[in-house]
């Protein structure tokens, strides 16, 4: 058995002699320790009296090293690494969270969410951090020599306390601007370049006289550096407008289960009940109307640019000024809190494991609950939030980093939580009302409710959208088809 064993260690070292490049004897183990694990001596043919005649030094050239080595891999940025732990520090804190110390990060500027108050000296605004993760980072109330200056796409390093204020990781109030350039970090999503803004020297009145809908996520971008609009101006009514067709199965609404994104994923078509296309959100755009934020809702899972999380942010300060909303915080749905709320699916204050949120719907006036005055949401000086909102739900549910159309649930209240109805994807696409005035309780009453359940739905293609995509349609048979339809 001895024998065996020398034999083998024998032929160990032959290969590892005859694998190894032959200039560079210097990345196979010196032969005196492979032998010295059977207490055996062994000598290779260009070894003498057990050692290797290669050189003490273990490094191999660089032009040698195979490309897939962990040694070949590139070292991280310091800097960056750093900034990934305290990003990572501050994403993972809880609701209203607060990190212990002082922290300073690098970042891209990538929105300006209130423009710069030279009575206070302060200016609002979102950078993305320069970490290999590219997360985005609030700055609010930043402060400091340069704050005037900034503007979307510059370069910019600020120190201060960090917190989760209501859902939004942010530096604190009291932050301040160490230093400032124009230009951005290397990596994440390319920006736009500001220097071709049409926009740019146009005033908010010029910009509104002629004024039509944004026709790319480009042109969104560009406007909503200036607090500028994507989507149509109409401040809506209360209720929902529904279409006068609204597709069923054995009397139950369809929810359309198609998604019409552009190949950049930054627009999104939402079509008409027949599968037309009816409008486009762009995800760098602002809107107001209930159909274009329930639809941008439901496509991003997050808001339009116009939105600010701080329900108490003053549209003097915003550069959105009138078509400032408001509001983007967790939505418990909690039964045991609020007895009058109807259930919504999987809420996770029922026990469920989808997270919801809530967010406020300018409209002309609620007059559904006293307790709201029935007035225009935001009249350029003050916002009067009514009892409108739009509660979704988001979560990646099977962990597969997107968010699937299964996963996503869109309502509408305009009695403050009392009553509901789904988002069906489609423009009017509004399914049955459920909740407690439904069931016949008494407004937002802990003591006399009766929500009705929530109204299931199908999750699937538009009849007509599906039938076009499996037929071909000839004009001798039209008339045929659309009987058959």
């Amino acid at each position: 058995m001895k024998a065996w064993k020398k034999l083998c260690l024998l032929l160990a070292a032959f290969f590892a002699f005859t694998a190894a490049p032959a200039c560079n004897s210097a990345s196979f183990k010196d032969s005196e320790s492979v032998a010295s694990t059977e207490n055996e001596s062994t000598t290779p043919e260009n070894s003498e009296n057990g050692e290797s005649t290669a050189p003490e030094t273990s490094e191999t050239p660089d032009s040698e090293i195979p490309e897939n080595s962990e040694s070949s891999e590139e070292q991280k940025d310091p800097e960056m690494a750093l900034a990934e732990e305290i990003m990572d520090e501050a994403y993972a804190l809880s609701y209203n969270g607060e990190m212990d110390g002082i922290y300073t990060l690098w970042g891209t500027v990538t929105e300006i969410t209130t423009k710069y108050s030279s009575s206070k000296g302060v200016i609002t605004l979102i950078m993305r951090v320069h970490e290999p993760q590219n997360r985005t980072m609030m700055c609010y109330q930043l402060k400091g020599d340069g704050a005037s200056l900034i503007s979307v796409g510059y370069k910019i390093k600020v120190t201060g306390s960090i917190k989760n204020y209501k859902g939004q990781v942010e530096f604190d109030k009291g932050c301040y601007l160490l230093s400032y350039e124009y230009g951005s970090m290397d990596g994440g999503e390319d920006l736009p370049d500001v220097g071709n803004d049409p926009y740019a020297n146009m005033t908010e009145y010029a910009f509104y006289q002629n004024y039509a809908p944004a026709t790319s996520n480009e042109d969104a971008y560009y406007r909503s550096l200036h607090g500028f609009m994507s989507g149509e101006l109409e401040t809506p009514d209360q209720e929902p407008t529904l279409s006068s067709y609204q597709p069923t199965r054995d009397e139950t609404f369809i929810r359309n289960s198609e998604m019409r994104f552009s190949e950049d994923g930054k627009a999104y078509t939402v079509v008409d009940a027949y599968g037309a296309p009816a409008f486009t959100v762009y995800r760098d755009g602002g809107y107001i109307t209930l159909e274009e934020v329930a639809a941008y809702v439901y496509a991003f899972g997050t808001v339009p640019k116009n939105y600010d999380s701080d329900k108490n942010a003053n549209p003097d300060y915003s550069i959105w000024g009138e078509y400032l909303r408001v509001n983007n915080t967790p939505f418990s749905g909690s039964t045991s809190k609020y007895p009058y709320e109807p259930e919504l699916p999987n809420i996770s204050g029922c026990g469920g494991s989808l997270n919801y949120y809530e967010i406020d719907i300018g409209t002309t006036g609620t007059d559904c609950d006293p307790s709201y005055p029935a007035k225009i949401y935001n009249n350029g000086s003050t916002i009067t939030r009514g009892a409108a909102r739009i509660v979704y739900g988001k979560n990646d549910l099977d962990r597969d980093g997107v968010y699937e159309v299964n996963e996503h649930h869109v309502f509408y209240t305009y009695n403050h939580y009392n009553d509901f109805q789904e988002y069906l994807n489609y423009e009017g696409g509004w399914g049955e009302m459920f909740g407690n005035i439904t069931g016949g309780g008494t407004l937002s009453s802990k003591y006399d409710y009766h929500p009705t359940d929530y109204k299931q739905i199908y999750l699937e293609e538009l009849p007509i959208a599906r039938y076009c995509a499996f037929a071909t349609v000839h004009a001798s048979d039209t008339w045929e088809y659309f009987q058959a339809v």
